[in-house]
């Protein structure tokens, strides 16, 4: 795909331009404590949209799947990027998607995807989580926030090619 074919939020996670080569040693960053402030900061950086829920996540779409940048654990340590497929699927389904979903999780690191019924129906998610009980440099959350959304998308857009959705009756 063409650099100028991504989507707009896509093409800034994965930069425009290639990196170039360090004229020393990089100074190093330090790690500090993981918090909800410095996620927000980085996805603003980043040009995304994004709000916080009434549970006080941040969330935001992200080409029309709904994510959730949450801070688990006994202190906010732990840092999940958790997505939500766009569609719902019949339960008559399961079968079918939960093969799917095991060729995706016994092939790939990232992310973690898997079925939940509610309301009736199949909803499908995706997770990456990751335990930052010592800390975090930024370079390091950009990297993570960066693995969650992207494997994230890349797992929708699997399953959208995978399981069209039906015709609309109109």
């Amino acid at each position: 795909m063409r650099p100028e074919a991504l989507p707009g939020w896509l093409a800034r996670m994965l930069g425009n331009a290639r990196p170039k080569p360090a004229a020393g040693p990089a100074p190093r960053e330090r790690t500090t404590p993981l918090t909800r402030a410095r996620v927000a900061a980085h996805l603003t950086r980043r040009g995304y949209r994004f709000l916080l829920d009434e549970d006080g996540d941040l969330t935001g779409t992200w080409d029309g799947s709904r994510f959730w940048f949450l801070l688990l654990g006994e202190h906010g340590e732990i840092l999940q990027v958790r997505g939500r497929w766009h569609r719902s699927l019949p339960i008559a389904q399961r079968a079918a998607v939960l093969l799917a979903v095991n060729d995706w999780n016994r092939e790939r690191i990232w992310p973690k995807v898997y079925l939940r019924e509610e309301d009736g129906e199949l909803a499908l998610y995706s997770e990456v989580s990751v335990d930052l009980e010592h800390g975090v440099t930024d370079s390091q959350l950009a990297q993570l926030l960066a693995c969650g959304l992207g494997t994230g998308v890349q797992v929708f857009a699997a399953l959208d090619a995978l399981l069209p959705a039906p015709p609309s009756s109109s």
